[in-house]
């Protein structure tokens, strides 16, 4: 007797993170290939990783696409405490790499991972499990909303230490956006806004160099060869391009004028080499991309479901959101990647599962029922 066979997924969706992922995988290789040759004696150095690394994001998407994923409601607790516990590894000197300044990465060599990209995908699960249980109704301030705001202001800190705000951002606005749709008040959302946005500012104007990223934002031209650098070859890389662009691979920037290329400032070669018509597909992409997660959120069979679903979505979007308007100089230099586009393995994979989960979702929606 055959086993029955699962549901299809939304195909949709599926349709939508494969284009994204390919139009990555070609950036990442126009983007980097100077870097590579120069550094690695080869172009390929950066686009054979990234493809080893979509291939294990692909393999684990397909897994959790599989996974039903009620089971994560089981290991809710397990999950969040393995989170904490690795952000306060990363943290600890000889156990936590430094690289570019920042400590955070973990692991040996090729095989080295950022634990704060582990937290953000555990907090979506962990507050979508919390959040339904109706053991901590998020509207009930002392037993829901203020353990809720706790335990995210804990991680908050732990990925600034690293320091890394950009990535602590998603990680609170994603929890912002799961407390609202749960049902917290709107009262206590504004009081946490008003406590934690002086925070913010606090962080950023007492320490120098992301005081210097303000500054330069606001004035970028005033210091050109120093903190204004990044933002001002962004605008460059992105005004010269025009509505076509230079053409695929053609990208004068990438040869050392622009920083972090293949990585943080991914976006503005893409709008150099594919112009306005390139930047605005990779925009119309995340729209759909949101549209079709939260259909599948509002398709969901339960709530915990819905809220799920919706917070992946959110922080997929968030992501993106931040880093376009970096590269746009629509804000302050933060180091957050573009998902799916950008280089980097971590991201990559656990966006990945992400999408896996959201397509599991997708398989079990009430139409089906």
């Amino acid at each position: 007797m055959k086993p029955a066979r699962l549901p299809a997924v939304d195909q949709r969706l599926v349709v939508l993170v494969m284009a994204l992922l390919g139009m990555g995988v070609v950036m990442v290789f126009s983007a980097s290939s100077v870097t590579a040759y120069v550094n690695f004696n080869t172009p390929y150095y950066f686009l054979i990783r990234q493809l080893i690394w979509a291939a294990l994001g692909g393999a684990a998407a397909w897994f959790f696409s599989r996974y039903d994923y009620h089971q994560f409601q089981r290991h809710t607790k397990a999950l969040g405490i393995l989170a904490l516990i690795l952000l306060v590894a990363v943290l600890i000197p000889h156990v936590g790499r430094v690289i570019a300044g920042g400590r955070r990465w973990l692991g040996f060599g090729a095989l080295e991972f950022q634990p704060s990209e582990l937290a953000k995908l555990a907090l979506a699960i962990v507050f979508a499990g919390t959040l339904t249980s109706g053991r901590f109704p998020p509207a009930d301030l002392k037993k829901g909303f203020l353990p809720h705001v706790i335990a995210v202001a804990l991680v908050f800190f732990l990925v600034l230490k690293e320091p890394d705000l950009g990535t602590a951002l998603c990680l609170g606005a994603t929890a912002f956006i799961m407390l609202y749709l749960a049902g917290a008040r709107l009262g206590y959302l504004g009081g946490t806004l008003l406590v934690a946005i002086p925070a913010v500012i606090y962080e950023v104007v007492h320490k120098a160099y992301r005081l210097q990223r303000l500054l330069a934002f606001i004035d970028p031209a005033k210091n050109p060869l120093g903190s204004g650098y990044h933002i001002l070859q962004s605008l460059f890389a992105l005004g010269s391009g025009g509505f076509v662009g230079v053409g695929l691979g053609r990208s004068a920037f990438k040869f050392f004028y622009l920083p972090e290329q293949y990585t943080d400032f991914i976006f503005a070669i893409l709008g150099n080499e594919l112009g306005f018509i390139g930047g605005a597909v990779v925009l119309v992409l995340f729209v759909m991309l949101l549209w079709r997660g939260f259909k599948i959120a509002a398709e969901a069979p339960d709530s915990y479901g819905r809220l799920l679903a919706a917070g992946l979505t959110s922080m997929i979007l968030i992501q993106a959101l931040l880093n376009v308007a970096v590269v746009t100089d629509s804000l302050p230099v933060t180091g957050v990647p573009l998902p799916f586009i950008s280089y980097g393995g971590s991201s990559l994979v656990f966006t990945l599962i992400g999408v896996g989960i959201l397509l599991n979702i997708s398989r079990q929606r009430r139409e089906r029922n």
